[in-house]
């Protein structure tokens, strides 16, 4: 089970609450990870990653074990104690402004 946190935003457009759990087929990826929260909530097509391109969008970034994985290829396994669900894998809204 993949324990994945959505910033206010998304919850608020989702209706999911701050942690959601999904089931991933295999090992664990960014990219099996969104296509599974997309498939639950699908209200967030479009708000984490290009419908098209299917990359992420440029204020959007992902965390796990204190890591940014925003640059990371998205078919690149995540770490095991995300896979195991010891940690969660963080979508996060960046932060812009002047």
């Amino acid at each position: 089970m993949i324990r994945v946190v959505l910033p206010a935003h998304l919850r608020t457009l989702s209706g999911a609450d701050r942690e959601v759990q999904l089931e991933v087929p295999g090992e664990p990826t960014q990219a099996l990870v969104l296509d599974a929260l997309e498939a639950r909530y699908p209200m967030l097509r479009g708000t984490i990653r290009d419908p098209k391109t299917r990359r992420r969008r440029a204020f959007v970034r992902f965390f796990a074990c204190q890591q940014d994985l925003s640059h990371d290829d998205p078919d690149k396994p995540l770490p095991g104690e995300v896979a195991d669900g010891a940690e969660p894998f963080l979508v996060v809204g960046a932060m812009a402004g002047g």
